[in-house]
């Protein structure tokens, strides 16, 4: 007589596969919510790029800072003059506060925002002016520590607003 070879799983090796896979599938959602929300952020980063480039000639010009956003086709006096529209798939608005670049991260319609980075109170990424010693400009983004090299000190007359988005997702160059 043959003896027959066991062809399969058995139940209990079955059972244990799915397990790892839930345990596995627990610990990568909440990773990849937080690297999708870190993503977001970096589009209202390079929407500020464009003003902090605005702001740096404004001050090479003016020696101070300006205190506001204009549009090229309307342009106010002490504010920067741009043709960027100030807001993206993520970002409601891209404004000036003494200086200070403000993104303002929306989940509202139109925007897409995740429902974490889209809470109001919770919703701000600001760019801090700091000024060297030879005129330089250096920006201090969101919680990070203020820039320390050639003297480095926050622009007179600029208002420094708070970065409301919680540490975790932020970009490491955005907190200490």
């Amino acid at each position: 007589m043959l003896k027959q070879v066991q062809k399969g799983f058995t139940l209990i090796e079955l059972m244990i596969v799915v397990a790892i896979i839930g345990i596995l599938a627990a610990i990568a959602i909440p990773a990849y919510q937080n690297y999708t929300i870190r993503a977001q952020v970096t589009e209202g980063m390079s929407l500020a790029g464009t003003l902090q480039t605005g702001i740096g000639e404004f001050f090479a010009e003016n020696g101070t800072f300006p205190l506001c956003v204009s549009t090229i086709a309307a342009p106010v006096a002490g504010c920067v003059n741009t043709t960027a529209t100030g807001t993206g798939k993520y970002v409601n608005s891209v404004t000036i506060t003494t200086g200070t670049v403000v993104v303002t991260f929306s989940s509202a319609a139109p925007y897409a925002a995740n429902a974490k980075l889209g809470v109001a109170g919770a919703n701000t990424l600001t760019f801090v002016p700091y000024v060297t010693a030879n005129n330089d400009i250096v920006w201090k983004c969101g919680t990070a520590l203020a820039p320390t090299g050639g003297g480095a000190v926050i622009g007179t007359g600029v208002t420094a607003v708070a970065t409301t988005i919680p540490v975790q997702y932020l970009p490491t160059s955005c907190h200490s």
